[in-house]
């Protein structure tokens, strides 16, 4: 057996279903990505590119790499229906534990087994949506998959719901071949996007992204995308559910992926009464931490806002006494978007008293759709 075959067969051991063995030089789609960034589409993610170099070549990041080990892992879960109005939604790969943690340390084992076995005369490092690498890129390079009309990695056997993590390494090993799109003439993703995020195939306007809209965004959501974003309060899967390929996905057996208790579809009213302790308790060691308590609010008003309930009325007032300028905000708009007697007294005191300027203008805005 190959040192390729032995890694290939430890890997999946290790709970990786996909594995695969791409070169660690410059991503042939290094301009497409440059050009993406130039028309403004990463939104607030400058992060993206500060990094630019080192995002189209693997061996600039780890200088002296020659092979990336590229690895998929399985976190789908089914969904159920969402019959309550003032249930939200949360995206499948954050209704159980943090990624990152469980990736991070299958791959540390995956090194430290490398390293046994080869004598210590490796060196490299592993990485799970930490390090400035373009991982779709290489995984298809590596034979995991194509990149879709959507942007996600599709793999013919599993879909698109999957983890991805890679190693790279200075040793050479057998490399797989990358493997071609298989769409053809589909475009059920971008029909389903609400939001119309998905500018052409396989052009993805992240600004119009629910997923960048709940997550990456830190300040207000434009007005004219609140809409679209129906009751999503964290991430997204629309276009994944749409994808044929994702029509053959098994839910995942991993324990740390399972859904939560109350996550499923967690009540909006629940959440956007949670104070710093309560949404610290019940998130921890979730990525749904990342949005951080102000987002998460800021979501859940505007789901409230979409959901047609009049139940969501007397939370949303009270919101209008948080401390978050944000959510404050957010609440306005969801009590202008639902209407009422009440909900115009409640805009109209909190209009006398309001001080951020920012509020102000949502207040001014919601009694406007009243």
């Amino acid at each position: 057996m190959t040192l390729t075959e032995k890694i290939r067969d430890k890997a999946r051991q290790l709970g990786f279903e996909q594995v695969g063995f791409s070169p660690a030089g410059p991503l042939a789609r290094a301009a497409f990505f440059t050009r993406w960034l130039g028309l403004g589409f990463a939104g607030q993610m400058d992060y993206l590119a500060r990094t630019l170099d080192k995002r189209t070549a693997p061996n600039r990041l780890m200088p002296g790499a020659r092979t990336a080990i590229c690895l998929g892992m399985n976190y789908f879960q089914e969904s159920s229906p969402y019959p309550d109005p003032l249930g939200g939604r949360i995206a499948c790969y954050a209704r159980g534990d943090d990624y990152h943690d469980l990736i991070q340390h299958r791959l540390l084992t995956l090194w430290n087994w490398l390293q046994e076995i080869t004598g210590g005369q490796a060196h490299g490092q592993g990485y799970t949506d930490t390090a400035p690498i373009l991982e779709r890129e290489l995984a298809q390079q590596a034979g995991l998959g194509w990149q879709g009309k959507n942007t996600c990695l599709i793999n013919q056997r599993q879909g698109s719901f999957f983890f991805l993590g890679e190693i790279l390494l200075d040793l050479d090993l057998d490399l797989d071949q990358p493997v071609p799109e298989r769409c053809g003439t589909c475009t059920r993703c971008l029909e389903a996007c609400p939001t119309a995020a998905l500018a052409a195939p396989h052009l993805l306007d992240a600004r119009r992204c629910i997923s960048y809209l709940t997550i990456e965004l830190k300040g207000p959501i434009p007005r004219s995308l609140r809409p679209g974003m129906g009751n999503w309060i964290f991430g997204c899967d629309l276009c994944q559910q749409a994808c044929p390929w994702n029509h053959r996905a098994v839910p995942s057996s991993e324990p740390a992926f399972q859904t939560r208790s109350g996550l499923e579809a967690p009540s909006l009213l629940h959440l956007l009464a949670m104070d710093q302790r309560a949404f610290t308790e019940q998130f921890r060691r979730s990525p749904v931490r990342r949005a951080k308590r102000r987002g998460l609010l800021r979501n859940v008003a505007v789901a409230l806002g979409n959901s047609g309930s009049d139940r969501a009325v007397p939370a949303l007032i009270k919101a209008l006494g948080e401390e978050e300028p944000l959510v404050r905000g957010h609440a306005a708009w969801a009590l202008g978007r639902l209407g009422g007697k009440q909900a115009r007294a409640a805009l109209n005191i909190q209009m006398g008293r309001e001080q951020d300027t920012y509020v102000q203008s949502e207040l001014r805005h919601a009694l406007e759709l009243l």
